[in-house]
């Protein structure tokens, strides 16, 4: 595409940031990316511990991410060998007492009846339960005209209490991090249209074999330096002001000379809603709606021996018995460097994350001796993003990506979508956000 000539600025370098200024670089804008922290990547980076890069929290992603995997690819990144395909499942251990549901490799919609049909641990009445949901979902169009919750709609399609134990409420906390109780049930169709209800490929489910730093933000950053552009860490935006038909964007760090004062014709604000907010007070209404769900993830390191059956497993959680994990991943399945090293998942973990960082990864640690019998782990880190999503709620409105100010565009998994907070939904506000401008 031909040079535009345009120069815009990215406020913000995590994964909408990220994908915002490589579409607009790749449109010939002339792009500068500040990011306030020393490293990109926002709620989805890799962090240093115990003198390795680690994620500061696992994801999945599906094969329905159409966004994220072509920018993958247009910054060079290729996602066969960065991600490990693994087909639908929902996996417990053995000796927990759950069920064992894998779609295998079938054209849709041949993959899920077989997966329901092979499918153990549940009875009869829970098949069923789960065959009527899909087709009466499917006749639905996976929408809802007036939006409930998830438990409501799950009580409206007769779902047996085993499945919702299993299947619904774990997908759930996954995909939305909200409880069941109060998040939406028109997300979680959205989300179960390009699972359950997907063509095969697009319902697999993709495990980074590398850092979310590398898998996506440095390749980024080295795709708009490689066109012109320039990245800057440690660069703060302190203010944004409309100016004689474009931006004057302040900003300040090291980074930066110190501080520094640039004219832009556009600007890409890609930070979260409160800093949305403050540089943009004329959005501040629009953004003032939003709660937010931690999520935390622990770090156990094993022997170097240990290796789980499955690349993950999801895990029965029942916080009244100190059973707080909800999914275990073994990294060394993902990367050989990190064998032995756990990683388990607490969706929306205000209660787990009121423990304390030690009280909750001892609890952890006994919960994986009950369940795999393993001794104790020579070290664990736990990470607890505060504010890893907003709350996804039923109706809760979210702002389109166009404002009503010429020249600025939002970028961020809050944005209008029919996704919850995913880095699919971050990747395309970025997306949509540049087009916007570009």
């Amino acid at each position: 595409m031909a040079d535009s000539g345009k120069r815009v600025a990215v406020v913000g370098g995590g994964w909408a940031g990220c994908a915002a200024a490589v579409e607009l670089a790749g449109a010939g804008c002339a792009v500068t990316l500040f990011e306030a922290a020393r490293t990109l990547g926002g709620r989805a980076r890799a962090v240093e511990l115990h003198g390795r890069m680690l994620d500061n929290g696992q994801h999945i992603l599906l094969g329905a991410y159409n966004e994220t995997l072509r920018l993958l690819n247009r910054v060079g990144v290729d996602p066969k060998a960065a991600l490990l395909h693994l087909p639908l499942q929902m996996r417990y251990p053995p000796a927990s007492g759950g069920m064992d549901f894998v779609a295998p490799r079938l054209p849709a919609p041949l993959h899920m009846a077989a997966a329901l049909l092979r499918a153990s641990g549940l009875a009869f009445a829970d098949k069923m339960a789960l065959a009527r949901f899909s087709s009466t979902a499917r006749w639905m169009g996976w929408q809802l005209n007036v939006d409930c919750s998830v438990s409501e709609l799950l009580e409206r399609f007769d779902q047996t209490p085993r499945l919702v134990q299993l299947m619904w409420r774990p997908l759930c906390l996954a995909a939305l991090n909200t409880p069941p109780e109060r998040a939406s049930a028109r997300v979680f169709l959205a989300v179960l249209r390009d699972s359950l209800g997907a063509k095969r490929a697009a319902s697999d489910m993709l495990l980074p074999r590398l850092d979310l730093h590398t898998l996506f933000p440095r390749a980024a950053a080295a795709f708009v330096e490689q066109r012109g552009g320039a990245v800057h860490c440690g660069a703060k935006v302190a203010a944004i002001e409309a100016s004689g038909g474009g931006w004057q964007v302040e900003a300040t760090g090291a980074a930066v000379g110190g501080a520094c004062s640039l004219a832009f014709d556009s600007v890409v604000l890609a930070v979260p809603p409160p800093a949305a907010a403050a540089l943009a007070p004329g959005l501040a209404e629009s953004l003032s709606v939003f709660g937010y769900e931690p999520i935390t993830t622990c770090y156990l390191q094993y022997d170097a021996g240990v290796r789980l059956v499955q690349p993950f497993y999801a895990l029965i959680d029942d916080p009244e018995t100190g059973r707080w994990g909800q999914f275990v991943f073994d990294r060394g399945q993902l990367d050989a460097g990190q064998s032995g090293l756990l990683s388990v998942v607490v969706s929306a973990s205000l209660d787990a994350a009121a423990l304390g960082q030690a009280a909750l990864a001892q609890a952890i640690a006994q919960q994986l001796t009950e369940i795999f019998g393993l001794a104790s782990p020579s070290w664990t880190q736990v990470i607890t993003e505060k504010r890893a999503t907003f709350s996804c709620t039923p109706g809760l409105p979210r702002p389109p990506v166009q404002t009503a100010l010429p020249g600025l565009a939002l970028a961020g998994d809050y944005t209008a979508s029919d996704y919850p907070a995913t880095l699919e939904t971050a990747v395309r506000s970025g997306v949509a956000a540049a087009r916007a401008l570009a």
